[in-house]
């Protein structure tokens, strides 16, 4: 990869903070916009922006274009069957809520049970608590282990006959983790079960085929993989989606409406009521292409090892403690300086120009299982580089000198 080309894609890298060079180290919060997304999105509200698939004029006509061209590179991305497997929402949060309300709280009952980890982000554990509340199932977690991995014995002793859904996070977002999906699918399906993934913090790390993977539902977020806020996509495969009820009713969804009836669209437009995101999904079309071009194998392995250099660099410094597995981890190191809160870590960081993300990162239940009530966590992507570790380093080290009484 050459790094010096891909940074000068991003436009917003390219300013100083507090009197320093920007070194961004938030990505796994949400990424930077290369200039040709930036670039795609202008052009549509510029040349083509018009509602999609009911006007006739030209105008509208590039508009559909445009974004049922963008379904088409999104199948292609993950390796969908079908662009009738892709949904277009909000993002992985809205995709986690529809599964959890259009399909859980349909097939689930009286003692059926959902199965999660103890290290999902709260949109991948709060809708399985309502929908267990709102069904009478039991909500079971699979246990971690002491370095924050899961094992695939603990998932075969957790999920049951009973399970009717096992959602896992392919990637922590706290934990870096790399779950394995694909053989926690098998024992779901074995059982009789459906598998959804919270792809939110893998999809833009690591080339997805969730064919290969066999999930039945697979989630993320347009702004985590260098597309504008606002977009989202859920995957599901084609039977479970026909099967489904759409949970937003309006424009758009309906083939025939009468005074006391309706009838919905085929996919995926039954679960796409109302004027979508019509610019964000031209965005992330635009996306897709940018990461493609670059390799999402060489993008992994850049990541790969930069996370691996600065898991070593920051290991040097006195006082840290660094949270999930040395290995077989995505691209983010989370971590505690001491006593010293995350926040006023993050605080200092930030007068030198270096922005990481400090709290529970939407994962309370996890923090409370590292016994600490928040962290700081720095996260990489395409655009970082070693002297951007080498940076973060040094002034974590400056850091822990100023809170000299705090580390011990």
């Amino acid at each position: 990869m050459n790094m010096q080309l891909i940074r000068e894609q991003f436009p917003i890298l390219h300013q100083d903070i507090n009197g320093h060079p920007l070194i961004y180290l938030d990505s796994a919060a949400s990424s930077q916009k290369p200039r040709s997304v930036i670039d795609a999105v202008k052009r549509y509200y510029e040349w083509d922006n018009a509602n999609v698939h009911r006007g006739v004029h030209t105008l509208g006509s590039r508009a559909t274009d445009a974004y049922e061209g963008a379904r088409e590179k999104v199948a292609k991305f993950i390796n969908a069957a079908s662009t009738q497997e892709i949904i277009f929402t909000r993002g992985a949060t809205t995709s986690l809520n529809l599964v959890a309300s259009g399909y859980a709280r349909a097939v689930c009952g009286e003692g059926d049970e959902i199965v999660i980890t103890p290290m999902e982000h709260h949109a991948n554990l709060i809708p399985w608590q309502q929908a267990a509340k709102a069904t009478g199932a039991t909500l079971k977690y699979i246990p971690l282990q002491p370095d924050g991995t899961i094992t695939i014995e603990d998932v075969e002793k957790t999920v049951t006959d009973r399970t009717k859904i096992v959602s896992v996070t392919h990637v922590s977002n706290v934990l870096g983790v790399i779950n394995p999906i694909k053989e926690i699918a098998a024992i779901a399906h074995r059982h009789g079960a459906v598998m959804v993934v919270d792809g939110a913090q893998s999809a833009p790390h690591m080339a997805v085929d969730v064919r290969n993977l066999d999930c039945d539902f697979y989630a993320f977020s347009g702004h985590k993989m260098c597309a504008p806020t606002g977009i989202g996509v859920l995957y599901g495969k084609k039977a479970l989606l026909d099967g489904m009820e759409p949970i937003e009713f309006g424009g758009e969804m309906i083939d025939h409406v009468d005074l006391q009836d309706a009838t919905w669209k085929e996919l995926p437009w039954k679960f796409e009521g109302g004027t979508p995101i019509i610019a964000g999904a031209v965005g992330l079309g635009a996306a897709i292409d940018f990461l493609t071009e670059i390799g999402m194998d060489a993008i992994e392995q850049h990541e790969h090892k930069l996370t691996a250099y600065a898991y070593d660099r920051l290991s040097t410094l006195d006082g840290i403690t660094i949270y999930g597995p040395q290995q077989n981890r995505s691209g983010l190191v989370t971590f505690n300086l001491g006593e010293v809160h995350p926040h006023d870590v993050a605080t200092v960081l930030d007068t030198k120009g270096i922005a990481v993300r400090a709290g529970h990162h939407c994962c309370q239940p996890l923090m409370r299982w590292l016994n600490v009530s928040s962290t700081a966590r720095a996260s990489f992507y395409l655009y970082n580089t070693e002297e951007d570790v080498d940076r973060l380093v040094d002034a974590l080290q400056e850091t822990r000198e100023f809170f000299g009484y705090a580390i011990g």
